[in-house]
This record gives C-alpha cells, sequence and structure tokens, in this order.
C-alpha cells in the first residue's frame, strides 16, 4: 500500500498516468484559486484555510503514503479513466510534489496556525497556482525540470517525450510567420489599450 508510482509491464521504473496526474493538478487549481481570490477580494479567508488544510493533507498522502490514495488523484484517475494512459517517470513527481508539500506546509503555519496576512501568502499562494496551472494546462513539471538538474540518472518517460531533446518538432508544432505577426500585433494592441492613457500624454503631453 505505501509506494511512490506504480508498475507497468514494459515500463522498467515506477511510473505514473501523467493524464491522471494533470486531471489532478487542475482540480487543486480550481478550488485554491476559488478559495484565494474569495481571500483576496472579500477579506474572507475561512475558504482559503480550508483549502490550504486540504491541499495539505491531500499532498501528506501523495508523498509519505501512496499518491493514489489522495483524494484529487482518486477524482482525476475517475475523470481521465476512459483515455488511454500516457506514463511519465515517478521518481521526478516526488520532488514536484515534495517542493508542493512545503508550499501547503507554509501556507498551513502563516495562514491557519496564525492567521498572518499580507505579501507572503499571496507570493506563496501565487506559486502554489502557477505550478499547479503549468501541470494541468501545459504539462509542463517544473519540480521534475529540477530533479533532472541534480541526477546523472535523468527522467526517461516525460510527458509528451520532453526529456527528449534531440526529437525534431513536426510541422503541426511550428510556428509559421503568419502566426508570429498576429501574436505579436495581438500583444502591441494589448500593451497599446492597457496603457493608452500613458503614451497620449508622453506623445502629446495631454
Amino acid at each position: 500500500m505505501i509506494k511512490f508510482g506504480e508498475k507497468v509491464s514494459g515500463y522498467d521504473v515506477l511510473v505514473f498516468n501523467e493524464r491522471e496526474v494533470r486531471a489532478a493538478a487542475g482540480i487543486v487549481f480550481l478550488f485554491a484559486f476559488m478559495a484565494f481570490m474569495n481571500g483576496f477580494l472579500t477579506g474572507n479567508n475561512e475558504p482559503t484555510k480550508l483549502m490550504v488544510s486540504v491541499f495539505l493533507f491531500d499532498f501528506f498522502i501523495r508523498i509519505f503514503i501512496n499518491p493514489k490514495y489522495a483524494p484529487s488523484m482518486i477524482i482525476g484517475r475517475w475523470m481521465v479513466n476512459n483515455q488511454k494512459p500516457e506514463y511519465t517517470d515517478a521518481a521526478p513527481k516526488k520532488w514536484a510534489w515534495s517542493l508542493g508539500f512545503i508550499l501547503a506546509a507554509t501556507l498551513f503555519y502563516l495562514v491557519v496556525l496564525n492567521d498572518i496576512r499580507g505579501p507572503i501568502n499571496i507570493l506563496t499562494c501565487a506559486l502554489c497556482l502557477g505550478l499547479l496551472f503549468f501541470e494541468a494546462v501545459f504539462g509542463i513539471c517544473v519540480g521534475c525540470k529540477i530533479y533532472n538538474q541534480f541526477h546523472q540518472q535523468k527522467a526517461a518517460h516525460c510527458p509528451g517525450d520532453a526529456c527528449d531533446l534531440t526529437r525534431t518538432r513536426a510541422p503541426i508544432q511550428q510556428l509559421n510567420t503568419m502566426q508570429k505577426v498576429i501574436f505579436t500585433a495581438a500583444i502591441a494592441g494589448l500593451f497599446y489599450l492597457t496603457f493608452a492613457d500613458i503614451i497620449q500624454f508622453l506623445i502629446f503631453g495631454e
């Protein structure tokens, strides 16, 4: 019962189903974002305290017992159980989730135990949300990349074969000139709309 990762035929290391992992990250992100925004906009920290406690409990199970028994992972598995599994190395995930556990423990100490409010809470929450967002939406595991920096034995099985730096990108993955022009124009337009008054004042002095 107590282990980290699962044995799958054809793989020489313990692995996770990346689809399940990303689903779990998305679930945690959704509720964490709602709790954070509620506290930020209304000043009511009770939902945040509840979410931080659940977050810490979930990651405690992932790290010290078995990830497949963590509530978010159970829901994630159920949500994607009709999709073909995509296997990824388990070891790097331990680094990533250990980082999540440290952040959750920090928030638990600040928010739940001491009811401290201030920039440190916002920055820690923002970091948690950012890590969850990148994993859920883009399949980018920041902790896994840190793992590869400190281990000679690199992760062999990464989401989308991201570990294989020699792989040539397919044409469908490449940006053509028109896409780059549209993106640049969109950013420029957004920048202008955001700072239009300042730009007008600098140019025309009014």
